[in-house]
């Protein structure tokens, strides 16, 4: 059966809608999740500091529900507009990419902004008189672990409201795609390792709150290491969005912006998580062992640049597809 282009533009907006609230509402779950079940640890091990747990515990539920609420909009921006006006297979694409880059760009730091809240929870049922520090420590660290899903956020948006349609429509459908894969992809990495680097960053606050100072440092140091990868999949989608490719409908075209997309986003992930386990675990015996920070953050940089190799790769083979190839 034929359908008009018009269909296939309401098609696109239906499912770029679907993809985005669907795939949006996994990561702020988990995070709210796994909040939920320390709090309730927690308040089962100190219930004196009950009303003190749920306050917290709502309040990084609160946080963790951002990625998601990120999804909600864009969804709804695809449900609620017109988008008649530029009826093409373009306007197809570019509406399912937009829905398809929030959606999974929020899974990461949905579930990283779980990490610090439920360590917070935890904390305050050990250290209920550190308990501010441990709050501030925590809506710093899930507000950071939220950055990747705001870069998805951009990049959809930047999709929805930029002017592809003067372009040829060989290769940059590709590149339209493509984007929304490295910066989709590229979030999920990035912000569940922060996340393991904000919860041990809490964990530190609790067991020794005196050195809470240097913790939130080298938690903060950490997780800015761990957010590079996100900012190599925001790069290359913004090169793919913006860069201006001849009129080419071949396949092999197509398939190397597509694949720079693909490249960039999938290695992101892998870099992203061991960078946040490398720097989990140095704030977390930072914490017990401070005199020996200055050791610690050293190898923790080592190991976190090592990981970051990887990423590196993948940047460069996603810049050789686009300009090379």
């Amino acid at each position: 059966m034929a359908y008009d282009i018009e269909t296939w533009v309401k098609v696109s907006a239906f499912m770029g809608s679907g993809l985005a609230m669907g795939f949006g509402a996994i990561g702020a779950a988990v995070g709210e999740g796994i909040t939920a079940a320390e709090a309730n640890y927690s308040i089962s091990r100190s219930p004196q500091s009950a009303g003190e747990i749920f306050k917290t515990m709502l309040v990084g539920q609160a946080v963790a529900e951002s990625a998601a609420i990120f999804a909600l909009v864009v969804a709804m921006i695809l449900l609620f507009t017109d988008h008649s006006g530029n009826a093409s297979i373009m306007e197809a694409v570019v509406l399912f990419s937009s829905g398809l880059c929030i959606g999974l760009g929020a899974i990461g730091s949905g579930i990283g902004s779980g990490f610090p809240a439920a360590a917070t929870c935890k904390g305050i049922a050990r250290q209920p008189k550190a308990k501010d520090r441990m709050t501030t420590n925590m809506l710093i660290g899930a507000a950071i672990c939220q950055t990747p899903a705001i870069f998805a956020l951009v990049t959809s948006l930047i999709l929805l409201f930029s002017d592809f349609y003067s372009k040829p429509l060989g290769p940059t459908w590709a590149a339209v795609l493509g984007a929304a894969l490295a910066s989709g992809f590229g979030a999920i990495g990035s912000g569940i390792g922060e996340g393991l680097v904000s919860e041990s960053g809490c964990e530190g606050v609790a067991r020794q709150p005196e050195s809470a100072g240097r913790v939130t440092n080298t938690m903060l140091l950490g997780m800015a290491v761990t957010e590079t990868t996100a900012i190599y999949g925001l790069l290359i989608s913004v090169i793919l969005m913006f860069k201006s490719f001849p009129a080419d409908n071949s396949l092999a075209a197509a398939c190397a912006l597509l694949s720079a997309g693909l490249c960039m986003g999938f290695g992101a992930i892998g870099p992203g998580i061991g960078e946040g386990l490398a720097g989990r675990s140095a704030v977390s015996f930072l914490a017990r062992s401070e005199e020996d920070s200055a050791l610690l953050t050293r190898t923790m940089l080592v190991g976190q640049a090592v990981s970051e190799s990887t990423g590196i790769y993948s940047l460069v083979i996603a810049l050789i597809l686009i300009f090379v190839v």
